[in-house]
Parts: C-alpha cells; sequence; structure tokens
C-alpha cells in the first residue's frame, strides 16, 4: 500500500482545511518546498498536492509554489486542483508532474478525461469527491446528484490510473477513513482506487488492508502527520507490510 502525504496549497502556503471549507485554514508551513523535503526525508515515494485557490478558481494559482516543490524533491507528484482543460494538463505533465488529478473536469467533461488517458497512459487519475454519496466539484462548492460509484463506472474502460475517493465529511477532521464507502467503490470497479480523507491513525490503514480489496492502492494522509498523530516511520512500515 502507498502512503501518500498531502500538501494543500492555499495563497502559497502549506495548510489543511476542515471539509473543504477555506475559511478554516490553518497554515503548517510557511514553505511549500521545505515541507516537500520533511516528507521527502521522512522516506515517503509519493506526493500528493492540491491547489486549493486552483479548484475554486477553475485554473492553476499557486503554481509557483507547486514548481518549487516539484524542484526540491525528486519524488513523484500527483497534483489536483483547477485542471480543468487539456493545455493545463500538457503543461503540468510536460513540467515534470508525474500525475495530474481531473475532478470537476470528470464530471463536466469527460472526453477530455478519456482523450488525456489516452494519451498519457498512467498519468491520469479521477478525483472523486462526495459529500453524502454524491459528487462535489468546484472547490467542493456545488454538489451534483451523481453518486460516487456512478461517476467511477463512467470510467472503468477510459484508462485512468487510479480514482482518489474523498468523504468530504471527514475530511481534515482526524475522524477515520470512511472505509465503508471506499470498499464499496472498490468493489464496484476494477480501477485503483487511492483512499482520502479522515485519516486518524494506524487503524485506518490496518482496515483499509484487512478489507481485502486489491485495487485499494493506497491512501492520503494530511492532517495526523502534520499534528503528530501519525509518525512516518509506523505508517510506511505497515504500509510495506500490508
Amino acid at each position: 500500500m502507498i502512503i501518500f502525504p498531502a500538501i494543500d496549497l492555499k495563497g502559497g502556503k502549506c495548510v489543511r482545511l476542515k471539509r473543504g471549507e477555506m475559511t478554516s485554514a490553518i497554515v503548517f508551513n510557511d514553505v511549500p518546498a521545505d515541507q516537500a523535503r520533511i516528507f521527502s526525508d521522512a522516506g515517503f515515494e509519493w506526493l500528493h498536492c492540491v491547489d486549493l485557490d486552483g479548484a475554486f478558481e477553475g485554473r492553476s494559482i499557486n503554481t509557483q509554489a507547486i514548481e518549487a516543490i516539484r524542484q526540491s524533491v525528486s519524488l513523484p507528484i500527483q497534483l489536483g486542483g483547477g485542471i480543468r482543460d487539456r493545455a493545463a494538463i500538457d503543461a503540468w505533465l510536460d513540467a515534470g508532474i508525474a500525475r495530474v488529478i481531473l475532478g470537476t473536469a470528470a464530471l463536466r467533461n469527460p472526453a477530455l478525461v478519456r482523450d488525456a488517458a489516452k494519451a498519457y497512459p498512467g498519468r491520469v487519475a479521477v478525483g472523486i469527491d462526495a459529500k453524502d454519496g454524491k459528487v462535489a466539484v468546484e472547490g467542493w462548492a456545488t454538489t451534483s446528484e451523481v453518486s460516487a460509484i456512478e461517476l467511477a463506472r463512467r470510467f472503468e474502460d477510459a484508462g485512468v490510473a487510479a480514482i482518489i475517493f474523498t468523504d468530504i465529511a471527514r475530511d481534515g477532521m482526524l475522524q477515520g477513513v470512511n472505509v465503508d464507502a471506499t470498499v464499496a467503490l472498490a468493489q464496484s470497479i476494477r480501477i485503483r482506487i487511492i483512499a482520502s480523507g479522515g485519516v486518524a491513525g494506524l487503524s485506518d490503514i490496518e482496515a483499509l488492508a484487512r478489507a481485502g480489496c486489491s485495487n485499494i492502492e493506497g491512501a492520503i494522509i494530511g492532517r495526523a502527520l502534520y499534528d503528530g498523530s501519525i509518525a512516518p516511520r509506523e505508517v510506511l512500515a505497515l504500509a510495506r507490510n500490508s
């Protein structure tokens, strides 16, 4: 299982939100590139980055911070937030981002996802963020009537690298990952799943592993790493043995 430490960007700084509410932002590092190096030195093998401002604006906003992160570490980076057209996809992948995450575009413009996944095998993921099982987009400001499972199934044959599934109600709340919803999604499709939202302790990683779904690829951890609830060495050891 892969552990993806999260770097969420707002105003050029590394922050964490509660349930995606921008007014709840807490700054954990003024220099995101320094935070990236901390995660790299701790032994993590990937970074998960989100341009929060970009998610609301519909275009990349924290470009300078993302580029600094890219230059500061050799780890592969998956990036989401405001990537909604082919030009943005091309630009970020050409700049060395390993994998782009398409969320709003997956709901609004599925053809874009399919075309990009075909052009860049293994480098396009779909972000599905859910409120009470329904897909939320545009920085989680708008909730659709489409279920997470329904949207995921639309890309079953598209060749996307993974689906990043977030339970918005738990994101940043340290209330535990939504194992039931994650497993239900994993059992409904063949695409790899990355769990996100609410990871609070090692027990969350253990629960995902015990579920026995071979396509649950890993989990994203944010706040629990920043406040010390989860120690990098322990979670990495657990993940390697899962």
